[in-house]
């Protein structure tokens, strides 16, 4: 029987709150004062004052001040005052409510075999009860880290079904993200808008840009210099969604089309590993078009 992968690293129960609002002053003075009249002791905190919105950001990660159990309800429900006075948009959860994530791959790996690697060292704390591809060669990957594969193939006439099978899945399994790890396929409109704010993609980004088929081969044939890979989530502007992360490494004229082809996979496992980690420990913020990453 297949078990989703789950490995724990907290040893306390902790919550994170994370709030965007109006620059006001007081705000850093009013969560701590709710705090520290709750009980609770802070273990992490981080801001960042964005001057042309005049917008505010703040994630602060919390533990009760005797390491005893959280009352999650209750905190939200006291601090939905604190939120409404200040116009906030805010999350209150728990760090061991375990983030559930779907993983959708076609024929490419590298990034797949990357997550469910982390996941299973822990180094990746998140459940991942489903793989889904519109293609089967990467089923015996999925096997052989325990995980559900479905294949879901997709083709014009099928799309919209295909679509509709998928948001099954993501409903049934209670998915809290979608991770497009290479998955080779433009997802419609409607489908971006119903997963807005949890899918994320990954691809490469190189000047000049090479579309297509085997873009690091163009790179090389070009012979670019610097290639890269950047982590965002999915809107409906193919590739356009808020940058989360990106990662660049120099190459030169010595290397193989096969080299530049694998250190661009390379830059694409830790952009995209990094992008959903931050996003499952609750560390991005969306700030118009941009994001506020709290590392």
């Amino acid at each position: 029987m297949n078990t989703p992968i789950r490995q724990r690293v907290h040893t306390t129960e902790q919550c994170i709150l994370t709030f965007s609002c109006p620059d006001q002053p007081g705000l850093v003075f009013e969560v701590s004062r709710f705090l520290v009249e709750h009980g609770c002791t802070i273990v992490e905190s981080q801001q960042f004052r964005d001057p042309a919105a005049s917008r505010f950001f703040m994630r602060v990660q919390f533990a009760d001040r005797d390491d005893g159990p959280l009352d999650v309800e209750t905190l939200r429900q006291d601090f939905t005052p604190v939120a409404v006075a200040s116009i906030m948009n805010w999350r209150l959860t728990r760090t061991d409510d375990g983030p559930r994530i779907l993983i959708m791959v076609s024929k490419y790996g590298h990034c797949l075999n990357d997550l469910l690697y982390r996941a299973s060292t822990g180094s990746l704390d998140v459940t991942i009860p489903a793989v889904v591809s519109n293609h089967p060669d990467l089923g015996t990957l999925a096997d052989n880290f325990n995980v559900p594969f479905h294949h879901i193939p997709v083709k014009p006439e099928s799309k919209e079904a295909a679509e509709a099978e998928l948001l099954g899945l993501v409903d049934s399994l209670d998915i809290d993200l979608v991770v497009l790890a290479r998955y080779m396929q433009i997802l419609s409109t409607d489908l971006c808008r119903k997963l807005d704010g949890r899918a994320i993609n990954i691809h490469h980004s190189m000047l000049p840009s090479f579309k297509g088929a085997r873009p690091y081969q163009q790179a090389y044939v070009r012979g670019v210099k610097l290639i890269g890979a950047t982590a965002h989530y999915v809107t409906a502007d193919l590739d356009e969604g808020p940058i989360i992360e990106q990662e660049v490494t120099r190459i030169d004229h010595s290397m193989s089309a096969e080299q530049v082809t694998a250190l661009g996979r390379d830059n694409e496992c830790l952009a995209l590993s990094r992008a959903v980690r931050w996003h499952t420990e609750n560390r991005i913020l969306l700030d118009g078009g941009r994001t506020v990453v709290f590392r």
